[in-house]
């Protein structure tokens, strides 16, 4: 091959390291802790710290769990118009339509589906 057709490697980011990183930042600005992350997506504390990075890539069901993260802070920050104390109280208060606390709710893989569910219908044009 000539210098100008030269074949180059892929270096395109892998993507379990990409939603890696997006869920740790997304929870940071849900205002989500480290351990809460951690049992948000069913890894340890040490794996996400790995996170912040870019460190450390997710597969198989913490990957799909990250992903949920991701869309609710996505829906949140739309909803809230990108406020942080806004976002942050929603997460840490008691919602009615939810009967809990997203944050608390999260814990669970079940609940975080919820929580995710409820922010992509509140954001569904009616």
């Amino acid at each position: 091959m000539s210098a100008l057709a030269e074949r180059i490697e892929d270096v395109s980011p892998e993507p379990g390291r990409v939603v890696a990183k997006a869920a740790f930042n997304a929870a940071q600005e849900l205002g989500l802790s480290q351990r809460d992350l951690a049992q948000a997506i069913g890894v340890s504390e040490a794996t996400v710290s790995r996170m912040k990075g870019g460190g450390y890539a997710l597969q198989g069901k913490p990957f799909e769990l990250a992903t949920c993260v991701i869309r609710i802070f996505r829906s949140l920050d739309a909803i809230a118009g990108a406020d942080p104390d806004t976002i942050r109280g929603w997460m840490a208060g008691e919602n009615r339509d939810l009967n809990g606390i997203p944050r608390i709710m999260m814990a669970q893989a079940t609940g975080l589906v919820t929580v995710m569910n409820y922010l992509d219908a509140a954001r569904a044009p009616t």
